[in-house]
């Protein structure tokens, strides 16, 4: 890849906050709501990065299986299929890394990778030394974000870029949370401390496609039934 061509993808850069099977899916440990929806867009924010190259960052929560301790994390253990991220948000051409105490990147990474996967012990990204070096050091003029969950990790991921300076857009739509209300909260504390909300249209346009194939757990099976049969009351 050439310097301009590189410098012309680092225009925006997608941000894919804790995609993970834990959170999104319906039987995940820590599923958020109205996680078919979500998982509908986050599909077409990712379709729109693959389709004008946007460059991607994603961090992805694990932790230790402490065997049923009290204080244990319930959710994403190493290992476990719910730590996974969800298929479609990953591309080939990627490099992971793990959580440890190391901040050590290879030189032009992005350059090289059009996805970097960075795995964190933790809810804010920029507690991690690898992922506070790289989201601190790259150079793009906008970050886009999108994933989970919108009160914790991904408030944490856009007031830690705000406070370093970068210009950060959230795609509302694209946020799963489990409380409503403290994602009002966390979505009015970014946009006061300088963020830009947005919705998926306004990257990938307007889509007429059903959402088929993103959730197939019964909640989502009723709710598209219904909404089947609304459709074609209308019609």
């Amino acid at each position: 890849m050439t310097i301009q061509s590189f410098e012309k993808q680092l225009r925006r850069l997608l941000v894919d906050i804790d995609t993970q099977r834990d959170f999104l899916l319906a039987g995940g440990n820590a599923c958020i709501r109205n996680h078919a929806e979500v998982l509908a867009n986050i599909r077409r924010v990712m379709a729109w990065a693959r389709r004008e190259n946007v460059l991607i960052i994603s961090t992805a929560e694990v932790y230790r299986n402490h065997n049923g301790c009290e204080d244990a994390v319930g959710y994403c253990i190493d290992g476990t299929d719910g730590q996974k991220k969800i298929g479609y948000t990953l591309l080939s051409n990627r490099a992971s890394f793990p959580a440890d105490d190391k901040n050590a990147l290879p030189a032009d990474l992005l350059r090289a990778h059009r996805q970097v996967i960075l795995h964190k012990r933790c809810i804010d990204p920029f507690d991690e030394p690898r992922i506070e070096r790289l989201l601190s050091e790259v150079q793009a003029d906008e970050f886009i974000l999108i994933g989970a969950c919108t009160e914790d990790a991904v408030k944490a991921t856009a007031l830690g870029l705000l406070q370093r300076g970068k210009n950060v857009r959230v795609v509302v739509d694209a946020l799963g949370s489990h409380n409503r209300g403290e994602a009002k909260l966390a979505l009015r504390k970014m946009k006061t401390k300088g963020a830009k909300l947005i919705e998926t249209k306004n990257l990938a346009g307007v889509s007429h496609l059903r959402r088929v194939g993103t959730c197939g757990c019964e909640s989502c099976r009723r709710r598209a039934k219904t909404r089947s049969v609304i459709i074609g009351r209308e019609h």
